[in-house]
């Protein structure tokens, strides 16, 4: 994807990240730029699924969100859906490598729920090699969240 200014956004499903891909998809339409959809995958060797399908339920999970972004944006913007096996985190930094900006979710369906970050968002601000913007969750659904709703 060769564009002027080039935003990696991560997607994981959950409200955060959705907030932050249409700030992404905005941005990038801003500045005239394009954007990279991000999606970790990781399969933990369970009994539930395995690699071929957790793989495909990330594709599929990632094809869905990007559909709904075209649907509430109706944009134009040159978008590509990357779909890669590793910890979100290390995804997410290597994929911003070439990147002018990646754009986060302040919470995403990880295990942990920090105070003011997900453990994403913080290891991705110390690795990153270009800047990090994390979109808040609004105040109604942090609180829900934190409330285990």
């Amino acid at each position: 994807m060769s564009a002027s200014h080039l935003i990696v956004v991560g997607v994981d499903g959950s409200e955060a990240s959705r907030r932050a891909l249409d700030w992404a998809a905005k941005e990038a339409t801003g500045r005239g730029g394009a954007l990279r959809a991000v999606i970790a995958w990781r399969w933990d060797g369970g009994t539930a699924v395995n690699p071929i399908e957790e793989r495909k339920r990330a594709t599929d999970l990632l094809d869905a969100e990007l559909a709904a972004l075209t649907t509430r944006l109706g944009s134009a913007l040159p978008v590509v859906g990357e779909v890669t096996e590793g910890r979100a985190a290390e995804v997410l930094t290597a994929a911003a490598r070439s990147a002018d900006l990646l754009v986060l979710g302040s919470h995403g369906h990880g295990r942990l729920l920090h105070t003011v970050l997900g453990s994403v968002s913080e290891e991705c601000i110390r690795k990153a090699t270009c800047p990090v913007v994390v979109i808040p969750v609004p105040a109604l659904i942090a609180s829900a969240t934190d409330a285990g709703v």
